[in-house]
């Protein structure tokens, strides 16, 4: 944290009163930090005091696990100055044992994409994310009641005002054993995310809970099977077990491809859900129809609140679609896209039970 490349940094530590080796490290970086020793109401609140004392324009937290690399500071400021309506930005980061050892690049980042923040997973990493000050003020800090869902509901709130901006470069890693508070939390943890999703989605049932919950549920069935059952049943137990893995996992694999509409390689289903971020002026839908049999005559047609905005018969190649909607740069718009063509993947590398209308480009603002 320390080594940042970045003139006029400032470093707050907030620290709940430890009885460890803390004083001692910090003493020697005396001259460089501020270090706050007192009694706090959990990790949001301390945080949010940090937050208050601060006084750059740009903020960033980083937990006592983690590290920040070499050069995030100064991307993420080059970043803000380029994309002046965004209110965070984020990057790319590694996952890393308890000894400090990178064990691999974190899986979850991808471009923003605000209805996949607000429904499905917080595919965004804490550890590389830095705020404009003035956006937490405007927004609201942390919730303090929170305790494992406090980033992720930070970042839907600013995502619902403002855009959250991409940055292609490592610049953060997550240190991860059993005891970190992603992996525990256990039942406790499945109804905070719960809760926070549904006060943010309306739904009773959002498709991240039922992510989260079955991976969270899933551990703890097993580990029931495998260590409650008697000795004489331990391989059926075993079985069991298995299956119950392999079952949990598919549905949760199906709901993290399926629930947006929206694949990895491009590919959007005949119903795809999505959510503009606020913006002003013209929308538009880009994307590319491939010369496939059964997608000829595909025509789309797109609903913002159950009402129809337009409808669009695609010619292959690639197309936009124009849309009639005003942005008025005060909150975001939910649009459902509906294909009436699809075809199920025709080459072995492409095996799937996935359904595929075209390929989706893009669906945002034209400046």
């Amino acid at each position: 944290m320390l080594s940042q490349d970045y003139p006029n940094l400032e470093y707050l530590i907030l620290d709940g009163g430890s009885t460890d080796e803390t004083e001692a490290v910090v003493r020697e970086y005396a001259s460089r930090v501020l270090w706050i020793s007192e009694a706090d109401r959990g990790q949001a609140h301390a945080i949010n005091k940090g937050f208050r004392r601060a006084k750059g324009e740009i903020v960033a937290w980083l937990n006592s696990d983690d590290v920040m690399l070499p050069g995030a500071v100064p991307r993420a400021v080059r970043a803000l100055e380029a994309h002046p309506q965004a209110g965070a930005v984020y990057g790319e980061g590694y996952r890393m044992d308890r000894e400090g050892r990178i064990t691999g690049r974190f899986p979850a980042t991808e471009p923003f994409n605000l209805w996949k923040l607000v429904h499905l997973s917080d595919y965004i990493l804490q550890q590389t994310v830095f705020f404009r000050r003035r956006v937490l003020e405007e927004t609201g800090f942390l919730d303090e009641s929170l305790h494992y869902s406090m980033d992720w509901d930070l970042l839907i709130r600013i995502g619902k005002r403002y855009r959250l901006e991409y940055i292609p470069e490592y610049m953060g890693c997550l240190r991860e054993y059993p005891e970190a508070k992603t992996f525990s939390g256990g039942a406790e943890r499945v109804r905070e995310l719960g809760r926070m999703l549904r006060r943010h989605t309306g739904l009773r049932y959002p498709p991240g809970y039922i992510a989260y919950g079955l991976d969270s549920y899933q551990r703890e069935w097993m580990s029931r099977l495998e260590t409650g059952s008697p000795r004489w049943l331990r391989a059926p137990a075993i079985v069991l077990s298995l299956l119950v893995y392999l079952g949990t996992a598919y549905v949760i694999m199906r709901t993290l491809r399926d629930a947006q509409g929206w694949y990895p390689d491009g590919w959007a289903a005949p119903r795809l859900k999505w959510m503009l971020p606020p913006g002003k002026g013209p929308a538009a839908i880009r994307g590319h129809l491939p010369a496939r049999e059964g997608l000829r005559e595909q025509r789309l047609r797109v609903y913002s609140g159950g009402r129809l905005l337009c409808e669009e018969e695609l010619a292959y190649g690639d197309f936009a679609v124009n849309l009639p909607l005003a942005g008025t740069g005060e909150g975001p718009v939910e649009l459902e896209v509906r294909a009436s063509r699809w075809v199920r993947p025709r080459l072995a590398s492409e095996m799937s039970l996935r359904r595929m209308a075209y390929v989706l480009q893009s669906i945002d603002w034209v400046e």
